[in-house]
């Protein structure tokens, strides 16, 4: 939002913070929280037409055919146009006009896998940091100020060239809460964001769905933080466990000679 603080958290991750403005009631305010409000219906629509495109269902769905290289491209495109034209837009109001289209990797069905959700282990259901962030919870830290507390409670499973690879879901806390997916892989800090990037935000039904009961991870959706666009947002980052140790070229990109992104100072290595 235009008037939120510097590292305010991000409302669109799912850790919703109302501004100080918010708080005290003023009639922009109210203007900027019914356009967050819209802003999240908005990118809830996209994805529901993805999944009603695939002929997924929440919690079990057919056995449809995936959408395909041209559903994504269409996810794309309204995902673009919102991004430009959007008053919650998480790109700054004046870079918003010269945005031509987010940069991607090439589309690769390769990357997109239906999983099953397997259940934590009692000895893998609480971190190391579990205690201080209270029962099975941990605090998922931000890239600016504050953290958000998780509940891990998944792991999927996939396979990348012969050698099968987990990653760790986490439900927020908070009301409501909802699901949550980052990872970190080894094109951080050269072809993309070095905190990770997203799969799964349940705050705004970011889901591909499910296909006869088998959670649809496409890491060709994966997409960057608002932290990214803009430093003002402070925003969760992928979880020490769902770091990979190799390459995921699919997914929203950028490069060290961006300057759109180097300029900010982003933490694009892991320190």
């Amino acid at each position: 939002m235009a008037a939120a603080a510097r590292h305010s958290r991000d409302p669109r991750t799912g850790s919703a913070s109302v501004s100080a403005r918010a708080r005290g009631g003023s009639a922009n305010a109210l203007r900027e929280t019914v356009e967050l409000w819209d802003y999240r219906r908005r990118v809830a629509a996209i994805y529901g037409e993805l999944r009603d495109e695939a002929g997924a269902e929440l919690p079990a769905g057919g056995g449809a055919a995936p959408p395909g290289e041209a559903a994504w491209r269409r996810w794309r495109e309204r995902r673009d146009a919102l991004f430009a034209t959007h008053p919650q837009s998480p790109i700054p109001p004046a870079e918003r006009a010269s945005i031509s289209g987010l940069p991607f990797f090439d589309y690769d069905p390769a990357w997109r896998f239906e999983v099953q959700l397997d259940p934590l282990p009692p000895t893998d259901a609480a971190p190391s940091d579990a205690a201080a962030a209270g029962g099975d919870a941990i605090a998922i830290g931000h890239s600016g100020d504050g953290a958000t507390g998780g509940r891990p409670f998944a792991r999927a499973r996939f396979d990348a060239a012969g050698v099968v690879y987990a990653l760790t879901l986490y439900w927020l806390e908070g009301y409501a809460g909802g699901v949550f997916l980052a990872f970190r892989d080894a094109t951080n800090g050269s072809g993309s964001y070095g905190g990770g990037r997203y799969l799964l935000d349940g705050a705004k039904s970011a889901d591909l769905g499910a296909v006869a009961g088998r959670t649809v991870l496409d890491f060709n959706y994966a997409y960057h933080p608002s932290c990214v666009h803009d430093p003002r947002w402070s925003c969760p980052l992928a979880p020490p466990e769902n770091r990979l140790p190799f390459r995921i070229p699919a997914g929203e990109s950028f490069s060290r000679s961006s300057s759109r992104f180097s300029s900010r100072g982003l933490p694009l290595l892991e320190e």
